[in-house]
């Protein structure tokens, strides 16, 4: 199946950040906010889950959220996701099924760290799942202003450019 068939079976929906989404696990059982880390200004739910599909050469722009994330791929090419941590360091995650090309399955982005995704091949799609905890409230995402972030980390400019929607 392609990308548009993959959309349309899933009911998915245009993201902020880039690509295609749907929430697919909202736990019912909710952690009061005074029971969570002081990041956080309103009570969560214990966990989230979505569908999330980027389609080449669309990318997910650098943003970042106050929850650990798991990333799980489920079909397409590869995906590599940019990250930008705390400490101004550049890493690249490699999501897809071939664990030769140093490709997993699963793959963690840390809470605070400025992340961004592409797709490896660039007439192809990755269709993925990411799993938040405590669950996911948009009031937790942040997407980046690119001139704060090259503020912040001078030596990624150019990449902070290139996955970037605003200045």
């Amino acid at each position: 199946m392609n990308a548009k068939g993959w959309i349309e079976q899933l009911r998915l929906e245009a993201h902020p950040e880039g690509g295609y989404f749907r929430e697919t696990y909202r736990c019912q059982d909710i952690i009061r906010a005074d029971n969570l880390p002081e990041r956080f200004s309103q009570a969560h739910c214990f966990s989230t889950a979505i569908y999330y599909l980027l389609e080449a050469p669309d990318f997910s722009a650098f943003h970042r959220i106050k929850q650990d994330e798991l990333w799980h791929f489920y079909q397409g090419s590869g995906l590599t996701i940019h990250v930008i941590t705390a400490a101004g360091e550049y890493q690249t995650i490699k999501l897809g099924n071939d664990p030769a090309q140093g490709q997993s399955f699963q793959a963690v982005v840390h809470a605070g760290d400025w992340f961004a995704a592409t797709v490896d091949d660039p007439d192809g799609f990755a269709l993925v799942g990411c799993t938040v905890a405590p669950g996911f409230e948009f009031a937790d995402f942040e997407l980046a202003e690119s001139s704060a972030l090259i503020a912040a980390y001078p030596d990624q400019q150019d990449l902070i450019q290139k996955f970037s929607r605003s200045s």
